[in-house]
């Protein structure tokens, strides 16, 4: 397996996510900002950031399938929610829980950063979830 992710001793514990992932192989694949749109643009669960969640990972899921590539191979995921509040992390965490097994996403997740914005490209896209993977 190209990819080990694990959290060292003295870092937080308790994460949804391990803190350092080491990868080897020869090809980087770096998946631009997924959103909750379906293949022709119409967008998926507006105004729930559950549902916006599940589908932005779905379509990373898609993107790195079609590199040949699973989350397996994902070494870092950056997640962008707008007007970002604690009270979100319920909601956040539900669109990634309903998804674990449809997508295999290994638990806990690669090293992951979640970062509130004011606003992103269109007013309905309530999260973007970019993805980078190493692969053999």
């Amino acid at each position: 397996m190209p990819v080990t992710r694990f959290s060292p001793d003295g870092l937080q514990p308790h994460t949804p996510y391990a803190h350092v992932a080491v990868a080897t192989g020869s090809r980087h694949i770096h998946v631009s900002g997924q959103i909750a749109r379906l293949g022709d643009g119409t967008p998926v669960a507006p105004g729930d950031l559950t549902g916006q969640v599940a589908q932005a990972l779905r379509n990373t899921g898609r993107a790195l399938a079609g590199a040949n590539a699973s989350f397996e191979d994902v070494v870092r995921l950056t997640f962008y929610v707008t007007d970002w509040a604690p009270e979100k992390i319920g909601p956040f965490m539900a669109g990634i829980e309903s998804v674990v097994e449809e997508l295999g996403l290994p638990w806990p997740l690669p090293p992951a950063s979640l970062i509130g914005v004011d606003y992103l490209f269109e007013p309905d896209v309530l999260v973007e979830l970019e993805a980078t993977a190493i692969s053999q």
